[in-house]
């Protein structure tokens, strides 16, 4: 007899939660009457949209009525245990508080280094890579396209030479990092190895996530480079080899954090971001990656926006849903693939160029969501964020913001408080049973990939961004200090990344290409172009080209000549 718990399949739908269907106590009704009405008619409520930041409509007041069907212990449960509404650990930050891994990269590898030591050394427990757009691309430094733009948004990392540099006297073993790649992931992470592999790391006990999230970048991001079909090879690809090589290391970290950035509701967020999840969980198992195997190297990464209520509901509905999932469409029978884990970042769409202090406070009401929500791992904005990369200064309020809430806001010390909320649970039901609908949709169009060929997400997403910038242009949704209390305002100091950047890394590469041995470059780039015609696993012909020291470029084009590029159909 199986002791592998129940899914939760009673998952509350709209029309059970919704205002027409409540029904309402007789202490409710008699306070309606004697005390509402006799207020209101003094002093009516606020001209004002009662709704969420995504335009979800609120009530005025959340009673037992508004879960009729809900019941504690299969909705709610404990932490630790399925459903996993209350959390993924038993004890959450009572036994470890989530890694605070800030964002960080710009310039050369040399000057990202610097940074990331000077983070750590101020309490930083996780590194997190961001890279310029040339490397996001998969070009070099030194290539026409990427003029202008070396440095400029994220590190420049052109060869396994820029990697050493960029963890030079970071101990790979001891630390975790995230790197934000995509196309080229699994080049950057083959540089990633080598590097670990030079300092002496064992493989199988570094860990760290990649991105690695195609799928978003054809609904959101649009840093692809080749189509869906070749794209998705190389992210199973990453998966398979993980699973035999760096069982701690998280392969993908599907992403929900560009898609709300582009524009999506909270319920569209969570639903295409499990649903890619799902996907990777179909493609894996097509590969013949057994589902118990593969799926615990599986992380999510979230945004926390505005609507402190509404982001904490997402996250807790995200665990009922991946659990539900996993366990009756996947036949799961380990935990570890039942709880979903996830890193958040704040929201960069909320930051404003206007009265950027204010952004403080907005990081600040996001961060507390997210931990209110279980996240695993955060990153916190800096206040410049909208005019340019974070200043060391900038950067720094940004940490201590964690590390405020961490350690004097008292929300650490017990599990899930917001638990057994009327509104909470009442708003994570409803953002459930949005996802699911979304799900359903893209389940009956034949997954995210024909979804993504038919454009479904994209629409979503822009109706939804549109309809979000026509209340705020209304100031049905106010802005302070963009469509309302407005001031003036002084200068702001911002880091400012020049072209010396774009000329050393050139130097850089020139003297890179005529050290190292051309001939055996072509002989490894030409084993990965076979290898890319055929049906191979490409992560090892990959990490030979990197070994060699063939560039990030060199190694992209190679894969450009068989699989081609993606250019996306416009939706109308």
């Amino acid at each position: 007899m199986s002791d592998k718990p129940k899914a939760s399949t009673e998952t509350l739908t709209p029309a059970e939660t919704s205002a027409p269907h409540r029904q309402p106590s007789g202490k409710e009704l008699d306070w309606e009457r004697n005390i509402l009405q006799p207020t209101l008619a003094k002093s009516p409520e606020r001209t004002h949209h009662f709704t969420t930041t995504s335009g979800h409509p609120t009530r005025r007041l959340y009673t037992q009525a508004d879960l009729p069907n809900w019941d504690p212990d299969r909705d709610l449960g404990m932490p630790g245990v399925p459903p996993y509404t209350r959390g993924i650990h038993p004890t959450m930050y009572r036994t470890r508080l989530w890694t605070m891994r800030q964002f960080a990269g710009f310039g050369t590898a040399e000057d990202t280094n610097a940074r990331f030591r000077y983070l750590l050394s101020q309490g930083q427990t996780g590194l997190s890579t961001a890279f310029d757009l040339p490397t996001l691309m998969g070009y070099d430094s030194d290539h026409p396209l990427s003029e202008g733009e070396v440095g400029k948004c994220g590190v420049a990392i052109s060869s396994l030479a820029d990697m050493e540099v960029l963890f030079d006297k970071i101990p790979l073993a001891s630390v975790t990092t995230s790197m934000t790649i995509n196309s080229p992931a699994a080049v950057i992470w083959a540089m990633y190895l080598a590097v670990a592999e030079k300092q002496g790391a064992d493989w199988r006990k570094i860990s760290g996530t990649l991105q690695n999230d195609i799928l978003k970048e054809y609904i959101a991001q649009k840093e692809y480079i080749y189509p869906p079909e070749p794209s998705m090879r190389l992210v199973i690809d990453t998966f398979e080899f993980g699973v035999k090589n760096t069982p701690k290391f998280n392969t993908i970290s599907i992403s929900g954090y560009h898609i709300r950035e582009a524009g999506s509701t909270a319920i569209q967020e969570l639903a295409f971001t499990l649903r890619d999840g799902l996907e990777y969980v179909e493609w894996g198992m097509r590969r013949g990656l057994e589902v118990d195997q593969f799926v615990p190297q599986l992380s999510f990464f979230f945004n926390a926006h505005n609507d402190f209520f509404e982001e904490i509901a997402k996250y807790r509905a995200a665990r009922r849903i991946w659990h539900k999932a996993m366990v009756e469409r996947f036949q799961s029978s380990n935990p570890r693939s039942w709880g979903l884990r996830f890193h958040t970042q704040t929201a960069g769409c909320s930051l404003t160029a206007q009265q950027p202090y204010n952004n403080v406070v907005r990081t600040a009401i996001q961060a507390l969501a997210a931990v209110m929500g279980g996240t695993q791992s955060l990153h916190t904005n800096s206040l410049d964020e909208a005019w340019a990369l974070p200043t060391e200064f900038a950067a720094t309020i940004a940490l201590r913001t964690q590390q405020i809430i961490a350690h004097e806001t008292g929300v650490t010390n017990t599990v899930d408080p917001l638990g057994g909320s009327y509104f909470v649970e009442t708003l994570t039901n409803e953002v459930e049973r949005g996802a699911w609908d979304h799900i359903e949709r893209i389940d009956a169009m034949g997954g995210m990939v024909a979804a993504i060929e038919r454009g479904y997400p994209q629409r979503e997403i822009a109706e939804a961004s549109y309809r979000y910038q026509m209340a705020v242009e209304k100031k049905e949704k106010i802005i302070v200090g963009v469509n309302d209390f407005i001031s003036e305002e002084k200068p702001l100091e911002i880091l400012q990344i020049d072209e010396t950047v774009a000329r050393r890394q050139a130097e850089r590469l020139r003297k890179l290409r005529a050290e190292r041995s051309q001939a055996e470059v072509e002989r490894r780039l030409g084993a990965l172009r076979n290898a890319a015609k055929g049906n191979e696993n490409l992560m090892p012909f990959i990490f030979d080209a990197v070994k060699a020291y063939a560039t990030l470029g060199e190694i992209c084009d190679a894969m450009r000549d068989v699989f081609g590029t993606y250019e996306e159909v416009a939706i109308t």
